[in-house]
């Protein structure tokens, strides 16, 4: 008995295999084409191409699984939150999707906010309006693209699209609509309020479950494209941080994960809904139904030290540039990184600011560069911390992801900054684990998300943070705040 978990993510679509003790069988993965922006601050992506990488990476998954292979019982998705897909009446996509790091809409935030009111919009739907959301990307189209917006009939999230070409079913868990800002994220259903305001008819809005729900089936066309069985079961899946945190364990409140992708995201499990007054966190329903969550981003967290990579040391792989790195010592020598590139989300909700390096001297070296690289993005997660613990948001143990989890400077750098032991898992497998995870809760593997945690996930490393590293972060973050208040007033 196998589940097939996927994530369309913004690189590309991984699909895993597992199996009914959460064991990973066999994994691929299709890359994207890289996302188009025709202008700054602008980011879009084809989801033809979601569909093209996701029947790739579906048979060479199957294909890589050892034989006797065995039927596969359900699929779970996950992927990259908030993209706009825009479909007309018969399912066909009207334009490339505005994506999650698309920034051209704050033209559109501004004016939903006193359509609304900020308090009033919190209150709705416990996130106040951002460019990255959902529907700010829809009031974008609806001004400059009404012809576009005209002909609109249904609208879905990247991973929600590639489930519609699997299964004909226009669905959505309430996790990954907690994102779109529709959502009524306390009652878990979509807000008639906001939709009314914005000009959004309900009718275009998605049927809603619960993430480990199933939601629809395999039709007999997508069952002759992928090899997977018509009928099988499809469960409504979650965002990439709400599938993320299930493949992590983060399920319990305070329980909490500090994730290095692209982004940078921390996430905590709550018992109910958690709302910061200004919106500086995120507020939404967890992927494990009867709970919510509560998460800050870093919009450049992995992508910073890829941008310093590709940009200045073009040829090196990242082993031997952190290898350099872990001579500096903590705090670079007083070189420091605001990691803005694409501006920031926590706690600052800035799109317009911009990353910089400051403190460079004739001391420092290329190494100085990278640790700093490293600590910029652990102070930018630490500023959710900090909020969490403004808004008394426990805080028991923290497990790392993504890239941040895998470099042992980065871990060390991590667990100081933070203050707190972190841990790493025997096996990290991402977002699309957790969906396969979903996947058999949904099939009746499981009888929830917790049993299914409680057997696939173990611990493989806890590390304390140093003293002196930890006193050494601690100065060093207070500095490294005054940083954004500089740099925002150089617009």
């Amino acid at each position: 008995m196998w589940f097939l978990g996927m994530d369309v993510g913004t690189s590309g679509t991984r699909a895993v295999l597992i199996d009914e003790q959460g064991r990973v069988v066999s994994s691929a993965s299709e890359e994207h084409a890289p996302f188009r922006t025709p202008h700054p601050g602008w980011a879009e992506q084809d989801p033809e191409d979601w569909w093209r990488a996701a029947l790739i990476a579906i048979r060479a998954a199957i294909a890589a699984a050892p034989e006797p292979k065995q039927q596969i019982y359900g699929v779970g998705l996950t992927g990259q939150m908030h993209g706009a897909v825009l479909l007309d009446k018969d399912g066909i996509v009207l334009r490339p999707s505005l994506i999650w790091c698309d920034t051209r809409t704050q033209p559109q935030c501004d004016w939903l906010t006193a359509e609304i009111g900020y308090d009033r919009l919190i209150e709705l739907t416990c996130n106040p309006a951002l460019p990255n959301f959902t529907l700010t990307k829809l009031l974008w189209v609806k001004e400059h693209e009404p012809e576009i917006f005209a002909r609109t009939a249904h609208i879905l999230c990247p991973k929600d699209y590639v489930r519609f070409r699997l299964t004909g079913a226009y669905a959505i868990d309430v996790q990954e609509a907690s994102g779109t800002l529709l959502l009524d994220v306390t009652n878990r259903r979509w807000s008639s309020e906001v939709a009314s305001a914005a000009g959004i008819p309900e009718s275009w809005l998605p049927e809603l479950f619960e993430s480990p729900e199933v939601c629809a089936n395999i039709s007999p066309d997508a069952a002759e494209l992928t090899g997977i069985t018509a009928g099988i079961p499809v469960v409504a899946g979650a965002g990439d941080q709400g599938a993320g945190a299930v493949g992590m364990g983060i399920l319990q409140p305070g329980s909490v994960s500090a994730t290095i992708g692209t982004s940078g995201v921390v996430f905590a499990a709550t018992a109910s809904p958690i709302k910061d007054p200004k919106g500086r966190l995120h507020t939404f329903c967890h992927a494990v139904p009867g709970r919510w969550h509560v998460m800050g981003v870093t919009q450049s967290a992995g992508l910073s030290f890829r941008w310093l990579k590709e940009t200045f040391f073009s040829g090196q792989d990242y082993d031997k540039l952190t290898a350099g790195a872990a001579a500096v010592a903590p705090g670079s020598d007083g070189l420091e990184w605001a990691p803005y590139l694409l501006g920031e989300r926590t706690p600052h909700l800035d799109p317009e600011v911009r990353a910089a390096f400051t403190g460079i001297s004739t001391t420092h070296n290329a190494s100085h560069f990278v640790r700093s690289v490293l600590e910029g993005v652990a102070y930018s997660l630490q500023d959710t911390f900090s909020l969490f613990a403004q808004l008394g948001i426990p805080v028991s143990g923290i497990r790392l992801g993504g890239g941040g989890a895998r470099g042992p400077l980065w871990r060390q750098i991590q667990a100081g900054v933070y203050g707190h032991a972190v841990e790493v898992l025997t096996a990290e497998e991402g977002g699309a684990f957790g969906a396969a995870l979903m996947a058999g809760v949904g099939a009746g593997a499981w009888s929830d998300l917790d049993a299914a945690c409680a057997q696939a996930i173990t611990v493989a490393e806890r590390i304390a943070p140093d003293p002196a590293w930890q006193a050494a972060y601690a100065a060093g973050y207070n500095h490294w705040r005054k940083l954004y208040p500089a740099l925002a007033t150089l617009r």
